[in-house]
């Protein structure tokens, strides 16, 4: 069976997998787009304060249909529920929350990442200027920068590199990816993968991995708890 004919980890399931590290009390920062999935893991016991570069602190999950406000939105422009002891505040004092360090993660999408820990997100082959946004500010601000991604491109190609080939957004700040493949850490050897997606073999996930994977002595199939 070749790797194109196995069924990779949804988008909901990466996210998820990555909530799962999330510790209690956390701050923590989704960008727009797939990581924003991270806010429907259910934390049970534990108490996430989810924090949005446009200014709500503390807020819930991705709101349903129906219960939409559109005073209420993430930095993807999605709508969420607030929690009790949510605060709106103005955009520069959500941006003194990162710049001063009080985000313990924040989980980003990327077009690539370097096996030293660079990433890039915010410019495509061709295309004119770029919409860096605050990735900027929570690469250099956040305690810790985890990346949320699909494993190849539309056509094929890596995105975990040796080297990025696209702009980079920051260098050597990425600590943790997960892909639809699987799970790595950035160790300074490169990717070390912990997790992988049931049914793929090491050799599999390898041959869509332009940089050379380290492989986990205790790897094991990734699963959402």
């Amino acid at each position: 069976m070749t790797t194109s004919e196995k069924k990779s980890l949804d988008r909901q399931t990466m996210c998820s997998r990555l909530a799962m590290e999330f510790e209690d009390g956390w701050i923590a920062n989704l960008g727009a787009g797939m990581p924003t999935l991270c806010s429907n893991y259910d934390f049970k016991d534990k108490d996430i304060i989810y924090q949005s570069e446009n200014g709500l602190i503390g807020y819930g999950p991705l709101a349903k249909e129906g219960e939409e406000d559109p005073n209420l939105v993430n930095a993807g422009v999605q709508y969420v529920m607030l929690r009790p002891g949510s605060a709106i505040v103005h955009h520069a004092d959500s941006f003194t929350v990162i710049r001063g360090g009080y985000v313990n993660v924040t989980v980003l999408g990327s077009y690539e990442v370097a096996e030293n820990g660079d990433f890039a997100n915010w410019k495509t082959p061709g295309r004119k200027g770029g919409g860096i946004g605050g990735a900027m500010d929570l690469a250099v601000g956040a305690q810790r920068v985890w990346i949320a991604m699909e494993h190849v491109t539309r056509d094929g190609k890596p995105r975990l590199l040796k080297r990025c080939a696209l702009p980079v957004t920051a260098v050597g700040v990425v600590q943790r990816v997960v892909t639809d493949l699987g799970l790595f850490d950035v160790t300074p050897e490169g990717f070390l993968m912990r997790e992988i997606a049931p049914g793929y073999t090491p050799e599999e996930v390898q041959a869509v991995t332009e940089a050379k994977l380290i492989i986990s002595p205790d790897l094991k199939d990734l699963q959402v708890t």
